[in-house]
Order: C-alpha cells, then sequence, then structure tokens
C-alpha cells in the first residue's frame, strides 16, 4: 500500500504535518486557514448532497420571480468562471497574493478549495426554488434511484483519491505550511478511475446530477448547465497537461478516452 504514490504522498504529509519545526505563527495560519477551508468544504458538500437529493425544490433562497430565475443564474455561472479562471496563470498569482504575509504562494491550494467550497455552498443554500415539482420517485423505484445516486457520490470520492486528496480537499497548501516544505503537487494521475477514462472526477460530478429522485425545472437547468461545464472545462485542464507533461500526456490522451469508456470485446485469437 505505501508503494501507492496515491497513499504515500499523502502519509508523506500528514507524517511531516504532524511534526511540524517550531514557529508558533506559522501552525496558527496554517491551522486556521486548514480548519475553516475542511469545515465549510464539509458544508458545501453536504449542501449539494440535500439540495439535489430533492431536485433543488428546497433551499434558502428567496428572491421574488421572476427575478429568481435572474438570481439562480448568477449562481450557477459564478462558480465555473471563478474556478477556471483561478486554474490560469493569472489566477494562480491572484492565489497567491490573498492571504497577506509571505505564505500566499503556500497556502494557494488551501485558498483555492476554500473558495470553491464557498461558491458550492452559496450555489446550494441561496438557490431560489421555484416551487414547481414535475416528478418524484416513490416504491422501489425511489430505493434504486438513491442507490444510483449514492453510487455517483461513491465514484466522485474514489476520482477525487485517484487525483491526489490532497490537492482536491485542500490539504496540501495548510499541512506543507505546516511542515515548513514547498507544496508537492501529486504526479499526473493514471491509475484507479483515470485508466479507464481521463476525466472521472467531472464525470462522476455530472452523474450525481442526473441521478435524483426529484425532477423540478430547477434541478433540470442545473444538470443542464453543468455537464456542459463538466464535458467541456477539462480540455482547459488538458491544455495544461500537454504543457506540463508533454509527450507523455500524449502517450496516455491515445490511450485512454476523454469521458466514456471504451468496451472492446477482445478477439479469441488475441494472445
Amino acid at each position: 500500500m505505501r508503494d501507492d504514490p496515491r497513499i504515500a504522498g499523502l502519509l508523506r504529509l500528514v507524517t511531516l504535518a504532524s511534526r511540524p519545526p517550531a514557529g508558533a505563527g506559522r501552525i496558527a495560519v496554517a491551522l486556521g486557514l486548514g480548519l475553516t477551508t475542511h469545515l465549510i468544504f464539509a458544508a458545501a458538500v453536504l449542501a449539494m448532497i440535500a439540495a439535489m437529493f430533492f431536485g433543488m425544490s428546497e433551499s434558502f433562497g428567496r428572491v421574488p420571480h421572476p427575478w429568481a430565475w435572474l438570481a439562480n443564474a448568477a449562481l450557477i455561472v459564478q462558480f465555473p468562471l471563478a474556478h477556471s479562471f483561478l486554474l490560469t496563470r493569472s489566477g494562480g498569482q491572484l492565489l497567491a497574493r490573498l492571504i497577506p504575509g509571505p505564505h500566499g504562494a503556500t497556502l494557494a491550494t488551501t485558498t483555492y478549495a476554500l473558495i470553491a467550497s464557498l461558491q458550492l455552498l452559496a450555489l446550494f443554500t441561496l438557490w431560489t426554488p421555484s416551487g414547481v415539482i414535475w416528478w418524484r420517485a416513490d416504491g422501489p423505484l425511489f430505493w434504486l434511484i438513491c442507490a444510483a445516486y449514492g453510487g455517483a457520490w461513491l465514484l466522485l470520492i474514489k476520482a477525487s483519491f485517484d487525483a491526489g486528496a490532497e490537492v482536491q480537499s485542500g490539504a496540501l497548501g495548510w499541512m506543507s505550511l505546516m511542515a515548513r516544505i514547498a507544496p508537492r503537487f501529486p504526479d499526473m494521475p493514471t491509475r484507479g478511475l483515470f485508466r479507464v477514462i481521463r476525466q472521472p472526477i467531472y464525470m462522476a460530478f455530472a452523474l450525481t446530477l442526473w441521478t435524483v429522485p426529484v425532477w423540478t425545472p430547477d434541478q433540470l437547468v442545473l444538470a443542464l448547465s453543468f455537464t456542459a461545464y463538466c464535458l467541456l472545462a477539462p480540455r482547459l485542464k488538458e491544455r495544461r497537461f500537454e504543457q506540463r507533461y508533454g509527450a507523455r500526456f500524449a502517450r496516455y490522451r491515445a490511450r485512454v478516452p476523454y469521458a466514456l469508456p471504451h468496451f472492446r470485446r477482445r478477439h479469441p485469437d488475441a494472445q
């Protein structure tokens, strides 16, 4: 298990962070931002799970109609725009400056996770429901859809682990600061679900959008919008991978499909 780089890198980071060099101020900043990020991250995930389970029909938004649709559209758009911008070179430079003092660059990945979590929390708690419910599953079908919904979330968790749990959770930045080391990003992900498709995180998230037991106009708008984002946004990510990994990524891209797995029947004469 320790030979698996997904586990080895995480264990190394946790071990170093658990024995931090002296520096009370540095440790306080790291722990404070880390705790805040993980609490808001957890709240955002729970809000997503609950809101979509009810087809976006239960939330705290109370904008009067028809203005509610404009407010909801703004909530949808703000996530992909900021999320994608912060992954650019200019966005990375901004992230490094958001935390005052000498630790902004080290904490950039944690700051990024915190901003993304706040964006998602706002989307799923401030949404104004339309009040229209088209369809609600019941009986055995309800439990079947619930199982599919839970399975989609488990796939998302697995894909996030395969990509590097320390990066996806925001732990890389604050733990690196605790250990007083430069953040070390995981290698290009090719294990686990990344053996099957190149974008398992985006595709697993898309699955969560369509496996809900309650359907409303709200859920349909959300599902269509974010599915389009899940199909298009990874193109930008792959451009960064081309620049970073070169021929290695080109070989991986040629071998592994983008979003849908290949189910090829093995020829009986194949060795």
